[in-house]
């Protein structure tokens, strides 16, 4: 008998016991999702299971290789690999950073059992892959070395691995915690493994990584008992082994401490699937064992109810669409709720960035931590859109998080890139800010936001961070002092002009003022005489040689160049204009940009390069608002022509289908706002400007109860152009939308079509947000 013939004998049970499960509606949103998409080429998404914000993304690691090697496996994953190493709980969606991959899990049948896990040439635990499946909160893959089906699903803060062995066959488990993404010589720093009385593993590890130190533990369970287990450490020069169980010589070892432990786990030869159930804690043991417990069930009750959550949390936009673009759509929103996700335990308790345990309270107010906060790339628009689709109270938690981490940080101020409760200082700006204070200009509620903005004045005014002193001090970050320095200005600039319009909101008028004034700091590092912005040096000149299409990391700017930068002024594109001659040379510059002829230029040596059109560079977030400036140019429909091109050419519902890497929703966020027909181009704005729809009608579920619906009259790719808006059957004659017009609810609707209309929305009158007026 064949081993996926006894595969399909052990697996009978299961499947049988998951048919109306795994039947799912046609409508439904969550079987629009695909999460492949993202899983090749330059998207790094991961394939696995995770419920909404979850703490944990339980997916395969197919490669986990170290240094440069890793890039492109950040999420541990390529969906063209041919072989799995095996199950981590830990994984990041669309990072340009590897790490995580924490506590690999893989099941082995037969009597020989590897420790090692081989090459794709000469597996040892690795195994080929066939029959991959993935919906929201569920991967299923045959493993056909061991002839193993396996399941993987999720809930808030527990995992469940399902295992269908062959019959007949001794089932073991692997559990490697010297497996990590992005492996070098001593960055797990120390790992711990035991078994307790009622047969729980539990253990830990704590890593130098990309956060430093980063600790975390988990609880794993079993739906049958252990017939015997192994505890070995593979650290050069220690030779200490613990065995327990028949056959295993008299040792009776149930833990064991060290730099590289594996575990092989044995089950004998199981007449039903395995479920192991895990849970992680950022606090200690007895916290994942708490978590384990705050999410009864077994492995179809958790999926079932981690489905219903996806279903209500993509629900909250209702989209009809060709096939192709609902899948696209809906699976950016999928990937835009990922993250952050939950830190704290049930408890309440989390561990902050000063390694120290915190309860569940800010200032006597309960709330969830959350980390995982990629801020360079979600102010942009990944909060903004969370801010629509989620309720208050989750908004308000992310805002809490970011607040509770600058009071728990040694150096006193807000997040920039943070994981695992630990600050990694990746990236440019104190992006925190404009996410708070968008949710507080928006008003969210749950949020103290003059206690918030004391913490945004804390981070924008300490001086020893990425040169804001000499910022402070000469209004602009010289290069000569500080890398990336043209970027740093320009980013700080707006990160200021949030600070001043929460500080005018809440009445305090010398904030505003003294933030106003920082906030136009860009014009002191742009050069009129070339029309792009360039890093200066600290007596005041521009460093030279001067070359707009560099990107070198490093440089004078942050993973750009002088194309895209030179558009970063989101609050104030009116003062821009008028440095580059008015509307017609603006958009001169812009058809420049996107239209430049790069056969000459490689880029080859810069990893976040990616989707290029021109020097428009829409794999990397700094390019993600410019095809909207057209519009703040007097020529809307320019926008309209930019956004299909780019649509058309950066999302296909494809493994390959994200042109660069979705930083934790940015790049998703992006389609979804552009796929409704707007987008914040200045959160903090309270604006969206108006570009142009690629769904048939769209019900976005609001906070409040209210609904704001939008509606496609003649869309198809013969009509790319806007012909008429109306909001709430009124014309609308203006290039935007705000924000409190879409929170009181009603219909956004577009009539399409095939020429474009070039009086709409093009007077100074009609444009959107600017902190200096429009000239021509």
């Amino acid at each position: 008998m064949t081993a996926f013939r006894t595969l399909r004998i052990a697996m009978s049970a299961t499947l049988l016991a998951g048919t109306a499960l795994s039947a799912q509606t046609p409508d439904e949103p969550a079987a629009a999702v695909d999460p492949f998409i993202g899983t090749s080429g330059e998207g790094h998404t991961f394939p696995g299971a995770a419920a909404p914000f979850g703490m944990l993304q339980l997916s395969p690691d197919s490669h986990v290789g170290a240094a440069r090697q890793t890039y492109n496996w950040a999420a541990g994953y390529r969906h063209e690999d041919p072989t799995i190493l095996g199950f981590s709980h830990t994984h990041f969606s669309g990072a340009g950073h590897s790490d995580l991959g924490d506590f690999l899990v893989t099941p082995v049948s037969g009597d020989t059992v590897a420790l090692e896990p081989g090459t794709t040439e000469k597996p040892g635990y690795r195994s080929r892959k066939a029959d991959e499946v993935a919906t929201p909160g569920y991967y299923a893959v045959t493993l056909t070395d061991p002839g193993v089906r396996a399941e993987m699903t999720t809930g808030t803060r527990v995992g469940i691995h399902r295992y269908a062995f062959p019959a007949g066959k001794a089932a073991h488990l692997v559990l490697d915690l010297r497996s990590i993404i992005y492996d070098y010589p001593g960055k797990i720093l120390w790992s711990s493994i035991r078994i307790r009385p009622d047969g729980t593993i539990t253990g830990s590890r704590e890593i130098r990584g990309w956060a430093t130190p980063r600790r975390i533990f988990f609880a794993m369970r079993f739906s049958a008992p252990m017939a015997a287990h192994q505890f070995v450490t593979t650290e050069k020069d220690v030779l200490y082994k613990g065995f327990k169980g028949p056959g295993r010589g008299p040792e009776t070892l149930d833990s064991l401490s060290g730099r590289a432990i594996v575990a092989q786990l044995d089950f004998g030869a199981l007449t039903k699937a395995l479920e192991v159930k895990v849970a992680l804690s950022g606090v200690d043991e007895d916290g994942a064992i708490a978590n384990l417990a705050s999410e009864p069930g077994d492995f179809d009750a958790i999926r079932a109810k981690t489905r219903a959550a996806w279903n209500d949390a993509l629900g909250a936009v209702k989209i009809d669409a060709p096939k192709p673009m609902r899948t696209n759509v809906y699976t950016a929103l999928y990937h835009s709720l990922m993250a952050p996700g939950v830190w704290s335990d049930a408890d309440g308790r989390w561990r902050g960035p000063d390694d120290q345990v915190h309860n569940g309270t800010l200032d006597g107010r309960r709330f969830t931590m959350h980390s995982t906060f990629s801020l360079w790339d979600t102010f942009r628009a990944e909060h903004p859109l969370l801010t629509l689709i989620q309720p208050d109270a989750k908004n308000a938690d992310f805002v809490n998080s970011l607040i509770a981490s600058q009071k728990s940080s040694p150096f006193g101020i807000l997040p920039v890139w943070q994981f695992g409760g630990k600050e990694t200082w990746t990236m440019i700006g104190y992006h925190a800010v404009p996410v708070i204070a968008d949710a507080c200009l928006k008003g969210i509620k749950g949020i103290d936001c003059a206690a918030a903005l004391k913490t945004m004045v804390a981070s924008a005014d300490y001086a020893p961070y990425g040169g804001l002193g000499d910022y402070m001090n000469l209004g602009y970050v010289p290069i000569d002092r500080e890398p990336e320095a043209a970027s740093k200005t320009v980013e700080y600039a707006y990160d200021d002009w949030t600070i001043a319009r929460l500080a005018r909101q809440l009445g305090d008028t010398a904030t505003a003022r003294r933030f106003e004034k920082r906030a136009q700091n860009w014009r002191n590092s742009f050069d009129p005489k070339t029309g792009f912005l360039r890093a200066r040096k600290a007596d005041g000149s521009f460093r030279t040689p001067f070359d707009p299409t560099a990107i070198n990391y490093g440089s004078d700017y942050t993973e750009g160049n002088a194309w895209q930068y030179s558009w970063f002024m989101p609050h104030d594109q009116g003062g821009l204009f008028r440095l580059l001659g008015g509307d017609a040379k603006t958009v001169a510059k812009l058809d420049a940009m996107f239209d430049y002829d790069n056969s000459k230029i490689d880029y080859s040596h810069a990893e976040d390069i990616a989707g290029l059109i021109g020097q428009y560079i829409h794999g990397n977030e700094p390019s993600h608002h410019v095809a909207y400036l057209y519009s703040y140019a007097g020529q809307p429909w320019r926008t309209q022509e930019r956004l299909k091109q780019i649509v058309d050419s950066q999302y296909k519902p494809t493994p390959d289908g994200l042109a660069g890497n979705d930083d934790l929703g940015q790049m998703s966020a992006w389609l979804v706002f552009t796929a409704l027909g707007f987008y914040p181009v200045a959160p903090g704005s309270n604006e969206y400007v108006i570009g142009r729809p690629f769904v048939e009608r769209a019900d976005m579920a609001l906070p409040g109860g209210k609904h704001f619906t939008v509606v496609t009259d003649g869309l198809s790719d013969s009509n790319p152009y806007v012909g008429r808006v109306t909001l709430n059957g009124r014309a609308l004659d203006r290039g935007y939308v705000t924000d409190a017009e879409i929170r009181a609810g009603g219909e956004l609707r577009f009539t399409m079509q095939a020429t474009p209309n070039k009086t709409w929305a093009t007077g100074i009158k009609a444009r959107p947000f600017s902190t200096t007026s429009y000239g021509r």
